[in-house]
């Protein structure tokens, strides 16, 4: 019985050897997220110049950040309890603002994003805090370091709302900056000093299944879209062509990132003495580029649907390319933190993209967007024949 454990009545009861399963309610509070790629991904596209995307990529890194620590306190929490059902609801309702003021973010509707992630982020943490038995030392003051250091960047946004212009920008970069260094400082206060190895553990199964569903969402939202603006295209031979293309990209993303990696991303991290420190590194950091290379890529998707022929200008080049290249960063890297060697096969793919960037603009968005999914198929094969015809240890050595 709930009441009965000893981690705290509304933590999960952890067994051994059993992978705790994600809920239907955490799916549930994902849907809002699916609406936030949506936003991040549309505002990219339509303020795609070096301010724009810097201006995106700080509300990127706030929508992961909120969802990743959700997911950190699910693990922990058990979902499937009225209280924190009604916690995640809650969030739900601070994900719906929080996604509504995307566009307008740099605009007139600041302030309402900034109110709706801090409280999101210091509301989540502060039930937490208050769901924790007494008798857990390590864990509530694990709560209070993240709550105190939460509560320093929330005045941070909140003064950004406040402000207009550059001001809110570098205010949010600060904001943005101090809650990224927080984990790999282990939210380091006075007198509590660093959190714990104990305080950080989590079930590495259900860790490893939110992220890899974080990834469905966003090639799900890249599918969805893509089909949406292929159907009130007219259809000619060209954007057939760059509808296939967009699919076949998505799909040797997914083949990528779920054929090997997520597989043993779960067994490892479930086997590991130090669940917490590679759920840190693998899952809260090293997602952060595998899911805005989706995103990008599903801005060049867009692009290249609405406009196949010509010569690609700046933005189909960054995005077309880009979003392959940071996704392929993102995955070597993630899965060199699981297996502790860097793949052959995504080395290559990231070489022959550079290769690529540098012959870009003589090419077309159709013919362009053609050749990224191809290295992106040379890549998922080359991964798939050789972990799968060698030992893993060895392989791609």
């Amino acid at each position: 019985m709930a009441a009965d454990n000893p981690r705290g009545a509304m933590f999960r009861v952890i067994v051994p050897s059993q992978h705790s399963r994600v809920t239907f309610v955490e799916l549930f509070f994902d849907l809002v997220f699916v609406f936030a790629i949506t936003q991040i991904s549309h505002s990219l596209l339509h303020h795609f110049t070096p301010l724009g995307a810097v201006h995106v990529a700080v509300l990127f890194l706030a929508v992961w950040w909120v969802w990743v620590y959700t997911a950190w306190v699910t693990n922990w929490l058990n979902p499937e309890l009225t209280p924190v059902r009604l916690l995640l609801f809650s969030m739900m309702l601070g994900g719906l603002v929080l996604s509504t003021t995307i566009p307008t973010a740099f605009e007139g509707r600041g302030l309402w994003f900034a109110i709706a992630y801090a409280t999101m982020q210091v509301g989540r943490t502060a039930f937490w805090l208050l769901a924790t038995p007494e008798h857990r030392t390590a864990v509530r003051h694990n709560a209070i370091r993240i709550l105190i250091w939460l509560s320093i960047s929330a005045v941070l946004w909140i003064a950004g709302g406040l402000s207009e212009g550059d001001t809110r920008l570098w205010l949010w970069i600060a904001a943005v900056t101090w809650e990224y260094i927080s984990p790999a400082a282990r939210f380091w206060v006075p007198k509590l000093g660093f959190s714990s190895l104990e305080a950080w553990a989590v079930e590495g199964g259900h860790m490893a299944e939110r992220c890899a569903l974080f990834v469905i969402i966003a090639l799900g939202e890249a599918i969805v879209v893509n089909g949406a603006t292929f159907a009130e295209l007219d259809w000619t031979a060209n954007n057939i062509l760059a509808f296939v293309s967009a699919l076949v990209g998505a799909i040797a993303m997914w083949w990528i990132y779920f054929h090997k990696g997520a597989e043993a991303g779960a067994e490892r991290i479930s086997k590991s003495a130090e669940s917490g420190r590679l759920a840190r590194l693998a899952y809260t950091y090293l997602h952060t580029p595998i899911v805005a290379g989706i995103i990008l890529t599903a801005v060049s998707d867009e692009l290249v649907l609405k406009h196949p022929s010509g010569h690609s200008d700046t933005r189909t080049i960054v995005s077309t390319v880009g979003g392959p290249l940071v996704f392929l960063v993102g995955t070597i890297l993630f899965k060199y933190a699981i297996r502790g060697f860097l793949q052959l096969s995504h080395g290559i793919g990231i070489t022959l993209l550079l290769v690529l960037w540098w012959f870009a603009a003589d090419l077309s968005p159709l013919w362009l967007s053609v050749a990224t999914t191809m290295i992106m198929i040379v890549v998922a094969v080359w991964e798939s024949v050789s972990l799968g015809s060698e030992p893993e240890e060895a392989a791609e050595h």
